[in-house]
């Protein structure tokens, strides 16, 4: 039995959460090629159901940001560095202005109710580790959703929303690797006790080394990811 047949053969979830989730691990993991057309009909036949499930996945991966549309079809997508590095820079100011806010003295202290059940959250990971996947990327950006909320200004909040968003889909080349996962949910955990602490100069240079390692890992992915298409392409014409 092939990776797809194991995914498909899974009692758990509906099927079309099953064909989600299996072209969703073909797509970071590279299975599927970066330059290889996303027809519904081949993909039915590859995972052995019938084009509604496909056709639902490709709606979901497509409203994730991991497919994309141009004039000849559904294809895989296909990250713009650029973009990246500069939407990571914004990420880090809106992170660090969460913690400076309050270690200037000009806003209270972090909300224990807010973070502290996200700690609690986070420990229990570190004792049940999950799964290496592309979707830990939403416990991920709740963490540091959570953090930010507990710094109490909700409009820093609804911009990190914003920049998650467009940094998703490459974001989730980040957690394919159990060493990826377990550095993240170290870090979490050291980066929430440090601010309940109020060890809050410890916290910002932890939670900016964080930041700055996550993108590292990402744009050496996505660039990687690139050379992929690039050969695909060159091999192609």
């Amino acid at each position: 039995m092939d990776d797809n047949d194991a995914v498909l053969a899974n009692p758990g979830g509906t099927l079309r959460e099953r064909v989600y989730r299996a072209l969703r691990g073909d797509l970071m993991s590279g299975r599927i090629g970066p330059s290889e057309r996303l027809g519904e009909e081949r993909l039915a036949e590859l995972y052995g159901v019938s084009r509604t499930p496909v056709r639902e996945a490709l709606a979901r991966l497509q409203a994730d940001g991991l497919v994309e549309r141009d004039e000849h079809g559904l294809f895989p997508y296909r990250p713009r560095l650029d973009d990246l590095a500069d939407l990571y820079e914004l990420r880090i100011t809106l992170e660090m202005r969460g913690i400076k806010r309050i270690l200037g003295g000009g806003a209270g202290s972090h909300d224990p109710a807010v973070l502290g059940p996200e700690l609690e959250l986070w420990h229990g990971y570190r004792d049940d580790m999950p799964e290496p996947d592309a979707g830990f990327v939403a416990l991920d950006e709740r963490f540091h959703i959570t953090l930010l909320a507990s710094s109490g200004n909700g409009a820093l909040v609804d911009a990190l929303a914003g920049v998650n968003a467009k940094v998703r889909p490459v974001r989730m080349f980040d957690y394919l690797t159990p060493d990826r996962m377990a550095a993240t949910v170290a870090e979490h955990i050291t980066v929430a006790e440090l601010v309940l602490d109020g060890h809050l100069q410890r916290a910002h240079d932890a939670l900016l080394a964080h930041i700055d390692e996550s993108r590292a890992v990402v744009i050496e992915r996505a660039q990687q990811a690139l050379a992929m298409a690039r050969m695909a392409n060159a091999v192609r014409d």
